[in-house]
């Protein structure tokens, strides 16, 4: 009985997507479908700017309705009728922009915000709204709608959520433009490209096509989460339990009395590997204590402890102050009052490394923060092995395979009117940079296609630069994967944000992200907008010639022209000869051109620029302050 009441109170009702919700931005320019789901065959009416339009549900429930262009503005309401009534409010009209990758398409402002607190506190814009979709997967098929999530305005502390690029690049059109911006974010951290390409298009790509047909299985998963479970999770006890800083008959390791004569010592930042205990992974202790005026105690304080690899439990005084369960975020703590005294205090850090080389990132804030004074905390600290563990490997990241975020983070965005796409990703693809110049392509193929609104904007962000660089001439994985992000600019509509000079050789996840907001919106006036005149990228090589030792390069987007960005001239430009063996070239810029030699290539035949994981010093740029983009005219 009452599975037939919930029946009957159900009958007649039309329910809507989550996209289609108070404060939506929709499409200006162009017709917009507003669809849902109700009883088979019922009328259902929409109600919007002085206009009703009606139609009724299929025999699957689905109905769809769509309202003619509109101009930008709002906001609006929107009246949705069948058996119920649905009040939509808030509602603008204006540009929506899909922002999708990985996860520096994810960083928010919460993690830039020591770059850009004048930008928080002054991020109060009605006409920007910003929806995160849920962060799911599906390898069975495409969901006819999102799980979870709604559209937000931003002020000082809902923009600290904002995708960063994404909100920096909503803030550009806007101050251009002037009108509302939508902007749905549907991103996930370390994700392959080809977890975001529909099942179709990755039959073009049989090894991902079966993995996606293997992971339909529910048992398969199933049993796979549970090994890594069990796995991981006896790393960890037994790790625990074998934690001499835990286990220890006088008592933890970070309490503040602890005798630290018999501990070693190590300069942070750094790496363990290289001191006395070795390349071990497991557990160690760091501590260092800290002298503090009287005129400090009591208050409170903020600790930054950079970048630590891989997780880290942080104690001051013997008080828990917080922990980070991964590497990749950075480490800002924060002291509540009466932790922190007069005279000697000891800040106490306790490492697990899992694999690889444990400890402290380089070139990152180490400090106590407080009453205003600022504490450097590099240097030497005491450290001590707590338990020595095997290598653990990874967990398997199921979220990351084939299909699965095109069906569960895509299909369900199908039917929304949009303007086009920002994409930050392939940092997980540069191991195969190879089928990147094909996957890409098909990716940004497929969604055209599935969109059904043709060759719309694509616009991306290509890799950053990262990792040590280099004193000559070398391959790169990286470098290949930038070619291949540069080829893709073949297909139509697209534009590319270069972003070899705002990254961070020790950090995947740069926080300079105002700048490739604004590259990318520079790419959406001329590719989306049309703006003839904007210089919207740097300079791109079009084609080289030979004159005796001499190398004569040529480009397009030089704006007002070509420039060496500081002192010094050009670098970065790399030469070789026929053995294929590049040497560091002199080059100068001769009006649109530049001119590249080397004493030791006599015959030159091939140029590289950039050409490295982190192109440190490249300088080539036009006048507009627009960089390079890194390239090669040899394809060996």
């Amino acid at each position: 009985m009452l599975a037939l009441a919930l029946a009957v109170a159900v009958r007649g009702t039309a329910t809507l997507p989550r996209l289609i919700s108070d404060g939506m931005v929709l499409q200006r320019g162009m017709e917009v479908k507003v669809w849902g789901w109700a009883e088979a065959g019922e009328r259902v009416s929409v109600a919007f700017l002085d206009s009703v339009y009606t139609t009724s549900a299929r025999g699957s429930g689905e109905w769809e309705i769509l309202l003619p262009p509109q101009k930008a503005g709002g906001p609006y309401t929107m009246k949705v009728s069948a058996g119920n009534t649905i009040i939509i409010n808030d509602i603008l009209i204006g540009e929506v922009w899909i922002c999708s990758g990985q996860s520096n398409m994810e960083l928010n402002m919460e993690r830039a915000r020591p770059l850009y607190e004048a930008e928080i506190a002054s991020a109060d814009n009605p006409y920007i709204r910003y929806f995160e979709a849920p962060k799911t997967y599906d390898f069975k098929a495409p969901r006819k709608d999102l799980s979870g999530g709604k559209w937000v305005s931003p002020n000082p502390e809902r923009v600290l959520k904002f995708s960063a690029v994404a909100w920096f690049f909503a803030r550009e059109l806007y101050e251009k433009y002037g009108v509302p911006i939508g902007l749905v974010n549907t991103s996930l951290g370390g994700s392959p490209a080809e977890a975001w390409l529909s099942e179709q298009a990755l039959k073009q790509f049989p090894a991902h096509y079966e993995e996606a047909q293997r992971f339909k299985d529910d048992a398969l998963i199933a049993q796979i989460e549970a090994q890594d479970r069990a796995r991981i999770g006896k790393w960890h006890s037994t790790q625990d339990s074998l934690d001499a800083g835990h286990s220890d008959p006088d008592g933890p390791w970070y309490r503040p009395g602890l005798n630290t004569a018999g501990w070693s010592e190590m300069n942070i930042p750094g790496y363990w590997a290289g001191e006395e205990i070795g390349p071990v992974n497991g557990v160690v202790w760091f501590r260092k204590t800290v002298q503090l005026p009287p005129s400090a105690a009591g208050l409170p304080a903020r600790l930054l402890m950079g970048r630590i690899v891989d997780a880290d439990s942080v104690f001051i005084n013997g008080a828990f102050v917080g922990s980070t369960g991964y590497q990749y975020p950075p480490r800002r703590y924060e002291a509540p009052p009466g932790i922190l005294k007069a005279g000697e205090n000891v800040i106490t850090v306790r490492v697990v490394n899992s694999a690889g080389r444990g400890g402290f990132v380089p070139d990152k804030p180490y400090e106590l923060i407080i009453g205003g004074r600022t504490i450097d905390l590099k240097g030497p600290w005491k450290y001590r092995l707590g338990a020595e563990m095997p290598p653990l490997a990874s967990q398997t990241f199921i979220r990351w395979k084939p299909l699965g975020l095109f069906n569960a983070m895509i299909a369900p965005l199908l039917n929304y009117r949009i303007r086009g796409v920002i994409w930050y990703q392939g940092e997980s693809n540069a191991g195969r940079p190879a089928e990147y110049r094909e996957l890409f392509p098909a990716l940004i193929r497929d969604w055209r296609a599935k969109w059904g609104q043709g060759d719309f904007p694509f616009l991306f962000v290509q890799l950053a630069n990262f990792l040590e660089a280099r004193s000559q001439p070398s391959e790169s994985n990286w470098a290949l994967l930038r070619e291949a992000q540069a080829q893709t600019l073949a297909l139509p509509n697209t534009g590319m944000a270069v972003t070899i000079d705002i990254g961070e050789w020790n950090d995947i996840h740069p926080l300079n992200k105002k700048d490739v907001g604004k590259r990318l919106a520079l790419a959406a006036q001329r590719v989306a907008y049309g703006e003839k005149g904007v210089v919207h990228s740097g300079p791109v090589f079009q084609s080289m010639e030979i004159d005796g030792n001499k190398v004569i390069l040529s480009f397009r987007n030089t704006g007002s022209g070509l420039m060496a960005e500081g002192k010094g001239g050009l670098r970065h430009f790399a030469i070789a000869g026929a053995d294929r063996e590049f040497a560091w070239a002199d080059a100068r810029i001769e009006g649109d051109k530049v001119v590249a030699w080397s004493d030791q290539v006599p015959e030159p035949v091939a140029v590289r620029y950039a050409w490295a994981d982190n192109p440190e010093g490249a300088n080539l740029y036009n006048e507009e302050g627009l960089p390079a983009s890194p390239f090669r005219t040899d394809e060996w």
